[in-house]
């Protein structure tokens, strides 16, 4: 009889070698979306056949977050007594068992109640990713081990859950949810986040402007640096030539476009990279006026930024990118969250996973940023 502590060979937990897969969704402050964002994944994954399960999710009382969850098969908790009080927590040994393709589990700086097997959430995940089951989770930026001083010294709040920086380097993707801090703004004052009770605190407090806007700098910076010190590694390892790191950002006629462009050329000057723009072109799809006077405004901005503006034609987009990529020697592509209906997806295949597919071998890192739709 094995129990889930056991680890040894002949385990029954044991399903492969590989380390299952982690990408994290990170956001500068509570609300961003970062857990309707993981559950919308999860719910396309799953129409592709993938079998996903919620480990453990919060809510923290949001009903949209709460519909988005319903369809995905939910791992009961498990209750622990603590002095006269009946708390829960994810029941990791009970995930196991049921052994998934992927657990969604929020919250990735939580500490477990006192009493149970391991102190922290993260040390969960890292037991799913060791027996090879791939995990989606989520973190706020202020959670960050390294960059905690700093977030007191910018909000004046210290954090008390933490998670080491390793965590963040190790993941196989992070995405970075980014809303602006007005869209914040908006969805607090509609209740969207706390109880109508915190709203005003919390404005006065940590959500405040000046520091919604610091920690969003703060989030894309912290994934900016995380791809250019694994580029450093990589050089280290090789004592090759140094790695020179090329952005290429993906504009489209959508209006996230511009958001999207300017996210680019601030990746690209972090890492002190040239900086790319690509628009494909349909040759069989005319554009309209808006539509030319919205890819012009593009390409002026790209110039702004001392960018190269790229327009190619072509009816399939991610081979255009890929074409562009390997031509320019791109080693970070940057595209929008794709617009397509799930029906488009399920006839066409998603786009990024195309886009994912042809740059595959590569060593091009792809940001998918989330945009305000």
């Amino acid at each position: 009889m094995h129990h889930s502590s056991d680890c040894s060979p002949d385990s029954t937990y044991i399903r492969s070698a590989r380390r299952g897969k982690h990408k994290i969704f990170i956001g500068m402050a509570p609300g961003v979306g970062k857990t309707y964002k993981m559950l919308e994944e999860a719910h396309q994954l799953k129409a592709e056949g993938i079998d996903v399960v919620v480990g453990l999710l919060e809510t923290h009382g949001r009903k949209e977050t709460a519909d988005k969850a319903t369809g995905i098969e939910v791992i009961p908790r498990k209750t622990i007594a603590q002095a006269g009080l009946t708390l829960t927590e994810m029941d990791t040994d009970a995930v196991l068992a049921r052994s998934p393709q992927l657990v969604l589990v929020d919250e990735l700086a939580h500490t477990n109640v006192p009493g149970s097997v391991r102190e922290k959430r993260y040390q969960d995940v890292e037991v799913l990713l060791e027996t090879g089951l791939d995990v989606y989770s989520t973190i706020n930026i202020q959670h960050i081990e390294s960059l905690n001083d700093l977030v007191a010294r910018i909000t004046g709040v210290v954090v008390r859950e933490r998670i080491p920086d390793r965590i963040l380097e190790d993941a196989d993707q992070v995405v970075v949810v980014d809303v602006t801090p007005e869209t914040l703004e908006q969805r607090l004052l509609d209740g969207k986040i706390y109880a109508p009770t915190k709203i005003q605190q919390s404005l006065e407090n940590f959500f405040k402007r000046r520091n919604l806007i610091a920690l969003r700098e703060l989030a894309l910076r912290e994934v900016a640096d995380t791809v250019e010190e694994e580029a450093n590694e990589l050089t280290l390892r090789e004592q090759a030539c140094s790695v020179h790191e090329r952005v290429l950002v993906c504009v489209s006629t959508y209006p996230n476009a511009i958001q999207l462009l300017r996210r680019g050329a601030r990746i690209a000057s972090y890492m002190n990279a040239p900086f790319y723009v690509i628009f494909v072109d349909n040759p069989n799809r005319f554009l309209s006026k808006a539509e030319s006077l919205h890819v012009e405004t593009c390409e002026k901005l790209c110039h702004e930024f001392a960018g190269k503006f790229l327009r190619v034609s072509n009816t399939n987009v991610a081979e255009a990118i890929a074409a562009v990529a390997e031509q320019y020697r791109i080693t970070q592509i940057v595209i929008g969250e794709t617009q397509q209906s799930f029906w488009q997806k399920l006839i066409k295949g998603s786009f990024t996973q195309r886009l994912m597919e042809l740059i595959r071998r590569k060593h091009i890192d792809l940001h998918i940023i989330s945009t305000d739709k």
